[in-house]
């Protein structure tokens, strides 16, 4: 990944995080990488008093299934309720205008407050 990518993903990811930190909660932010560990792009997202973890992609190209699993791991890295991904919608440049994208198994546990249902599947 070349300099420029890296710095519009970081572009991206402050952003959303800035957004989400005006509308919704002063603990929102950008977290730092943490390498085979990561726990996703924003932190101090909660529901339910539980944390979700935001992967961001600010690219062309799609990759859903890949994002998914990413997200997933890093769902468990950081013992979270649930991974969504947030991803650029083209020629849209307000944070509030971009895609978010989790399995319904994901919306599940967000409406239920737990992954209760997930277990053992």
């Amino acid at each position: 990944m070349t300099t420029y990518h890296r710095q519009k993903g970081a572009s991206f990811e402050r952003g959303v995080a800035d957004y989400l930190r005006d509308t919704v909660d002063d603990r929102i932010d950008r977290r730092p990488k943490n390498g085979a560990k990561d726990r996703g792009d924003i932190g101090g997202v909660r529901i339910h008093g539980q944390k979700l973890v935001l992967e961001c992609k600010n690219t062309a190209k799609i990759s859903l299934g890949t994002w998914a699993a990413e997200a997933e791991t890093e769902r468990g890295n950081d013992d979270a309720l649930a991974g969504l991904i947030v991803h650029k919608r083209h020629g849209k440049g307000k944070p509030q205008d971009q895609w978010v994208t989790l399995t319904v198994g994901d919306l599940a546990a967000i409406l239920n407050g737990n992954r209760d249902h997930l277990e053992g599947i």
